[in-house]
């Protein structure tokens, strides 16, 4: 790559949010880049296995679905910490979207007329699916949902997705560079023109100048170590180098999901579909605990709630014990061969290979593991970043906000795919409207500072820590003090031992001095961020003192709307020490606070009206740095619908 190159658009990021977003945006002219990590099919949403949200209502058990109830479980399973708009933009957008990926190529698993044999609630029963339903695209179980909803290819969605839509990317000569990472933004008066980025194969650095950046990084599941289900390259560095320009802030990052099935003791994720196709969590006495726990959504409540529940029975002595620590038992035998062979074929691989058990026979070690953000860079609902005209964000790296406190399962990657043609509209539509007016002594400024960098790396001598060590101490300390329970005290101690480490980068030496292909170097240059992200994330949990969705502080066990209805804000100027936070309304709000229909149903209610809060929205918005939208803020809300639907039942709340 030549030292400078200029295009439309650079999107940083190879996986399906970024991808797909490229794809919008070249289908309609514009000249494309797109950076990643490693090939594009080698992408973490590769590792996606359950399914894709979306309200088809296809099959028997999905019967009278539609956006309105896809909306109703979302905002309540966010513990109505989403902004309701991006909800509703996202429920009425991913129908066509996941038809969409039909023509793409992707091989849904299909409706099969007649009697079909399902465990449901720990039963086998016969239902009769419609003639008429015939080879429409089929719906699993997920947690969190009234309806069956989320589409799936077997237990390889993310596979058989991102190979469709790349290639989309090849078909549409979008111009992919792998292997290749951004180190910093380049940006000047509150505009981004590109990015500094490094080829891992050589070592050389480029400017790409664009009128417009898209990062599309995914999540910062690393920052847990090996207690998460993430990939490797998931270490943030998209929301890094966006905390890096002073003035984008990045949103909830208190907001962690824990997985209910990793992997013991590997941390690989085993699909919630094993749930939603009727698997059994069970404990070492072998007693299925979550019928107790959950009596109405037993297995398949929300994953914050099924991961809390699973913890406390380890803390009681009821896990297993072993020289990893406890585990408890996913147990899918009762499922049978052809079942778990075809449409969980993944699990059984997975199993087998990491293992060496056969699930057919045999129970699967699980424990609770991080698995998602819902924190990210804060953008509006065009996508466009807070505080920084030209920057965009899509997919988990990014705040869009409808995940709010807690994901639901299967909307995370449908959400890859719906925002991804969003915002890759917007964006198309921003650069129809920007030239790429910037002189190159911005970017020239850019790459000597980048270079310059690096050479300190190179040239630091003496005896101090290794870049790993202090890796593997920040991860050892979030998980340890900022997991699935959390506590004041805790918290405080976290954010000590993170900024101690965060110190300890400026004297961190490397064992491996070569300035190309070198993954230390490569790491060492991530290392000042990834330790950001995982202070960043701490504080923000230390200073929300109440429990929303997947944020439990043990000693603040109520969610408070009259005091938290409120997404937190962190930014970190250039000079500072340590980040600064702030807040502003959740959004527009439609479906008033309420208990969620699972879970305990502690809560302190709003003070104001509805009708006060809506008001403020605005103004907060844009005191924080939210850019001018296409649409007008509640344009695309439906006031009111969520009424229209049948309503789940709802537990009696706690007084």
């Amino acid at each position: 790559m030549n030292p400078l190159v200029t295009t439309d658009v650079l999107v940083i990021g190879g996986g399906l949010a970024g991808e797909r977003c490229a794809i919008e945006v070249a289908a309609k002219g514009h000249d494309v880049m797109l950076l990643s990590l490693v090939p594009p099919r080698r992408s973490h949403s590769c590792a996606a296995q359950g399914g894709m949200q979306a309200a088809l209502a296809n099959c028997a058990k999905a019967e009278g679905d539609n956006p309105n109830v896809h909306f109703l479980d979302t905002v309540r399973g966010s513990d109505w910490g989403a902004d309701q708009e991006v909800v509703r933009i996202f429920v009425d957008q991913a129908p066509s979207a996941v038809r969409e990926l039909a023509h793409f190529g992707v091989p849904w698993t299909r409706v099969r007329p007649g009697k079909n044999s399902y465990f449901i609630k720990g039963q086998r029963v016969e239902i009769e699916e419609p003639e008429n339903k015939a080879g429409l695209i089929m719906h699993r179980d997920f947690g969190g949902t009234a309806k069956w909803r989320a589409c799936y290819a077997a237990a390889g969605t993310g596979h058989a997705v991102l190979y469709a839509v790349d290639s989309e990317v090849v078909r549409l000569g979008i111009t992919v560079r792998d292997r290749t990472e951004a180190l910093a933004l380049i940006h000047e008066g509150g505009r981004c023109w590109g990015a500094v980025v490094r080829c891992l194969r050589s070592g050389r650095l480029a400017a790409v100048l664009a009128k417009a950046t898209v990062i599309a990084t995914g999540g910062y599941g690393r920052i847990y170590g090996q207690y998460t289900t993430n990939a490797v390259i998931n270490e943030g560095t998209g929301a890094a180098i966006a905390l890096d320009t002073g003035v984008v802030p990045l949103a909830n990052m208190e907001a962690v999901q824990f997985h209910p099935t990793g992997l013991m003791p590997s941390g690989i994720l085993v699909t919630e579909g094993c749930r939603g196709d009727g698997g059994y969590l069970l404990d070492k006495d072998l007693h299925r605990f979550m019928i107790d726990m959950e009596p109405q959504k037993q297995e398949l409540a929300s994953r914050d709630v099924v991961c809390r529940h699973m913890m406390q029975r380890m803390r009681e002595g009821k896990g297993v014990e072993t020289s990893y620590g406890p585990h408890l038992w996913l147990d899918l035998r009762h499922l049978g061969e052809q079942h778990i062979t075809t449409k969980l074929r993944e699990v059984h691989e997975i199993c087998l290979d990491f293992l060496g058990l056969n699930p057919v026979r045999d129970l699967i070690p699980v424990r609770p593991t991080q698995h998602y953000s819902m924190g990210g860079i804060r953008v509006n609902k065009d996508g466009h970043a807070y505080g920084m005209k030209g920057l965009f964000a899509v997919g988990e790296a990014s705040c869009w906000d409808m995940h709010g406190f807690n994901r639901l399962g299967g909307n995370s990657l449908a959400e890859t795919i719906v925002a991804g043609r969003i915002i890759g509209g917007r964006v198309t539509q921003f650069v129809g409207e920007n030239s790429l007016s910037v002189s190159t002594s911005l970017a020239a400024r850019s790459l000597a500072q980048a270079g310059q960098h690096i050479q300190g790396w190179l040239e630091r001598a003496g005896s101090g820590p290794s870049v790993y060590a202090i890796r593997d101490a920040i991860a050892e300390t979030m998980i340890a003090k900022v997991g699935i329970f959390r506590t004041g005290s805790e918290l405080e101690q976290a954010v000590d031992e993170l900024y101690t480490q965060l110190q300890l980068v400026d004297r961190a030496v490397l064992r491996s001095k070569v300035p190309g292909m070198n993954p230390e170097l490569t790491f060492a240059l991530r290392l000042r961020g990834f330790a950001r992200l995982a202070l960043v994330t701490a504080l923000g949990a230390l200073e929300r003192t109440e429990s929303r969705g997947a944020h439990y502080r043990s000693d603040h066990p109520a969610r408070d709307d009259a005091h938290w209805l409120r997404r937190t804000l962190a930014r970190w100027p250039q000079g500072v020490t340590k980040p600064m936070l702030s807040y502003e309304p959740v959004g527009l709000i439609d479906l008033p606070p309420g208990h969620r229909g699972y879970g305990k149903a502690e809560s302190i209610d709003m003070k104001e009206s509805i009708e006060d809060y809506n008001a403020t929205v605005d103004a907060a918005w844009r005191r924080e740095g939210a850019q001018e939208t296409i649409e007008s803020l509640g344009a695309r809300m439906h006031w009111g619908a969520w009424r229209e639907t049948q309503q789940p039942p709802q537990h009696k709340r706690a007084s």
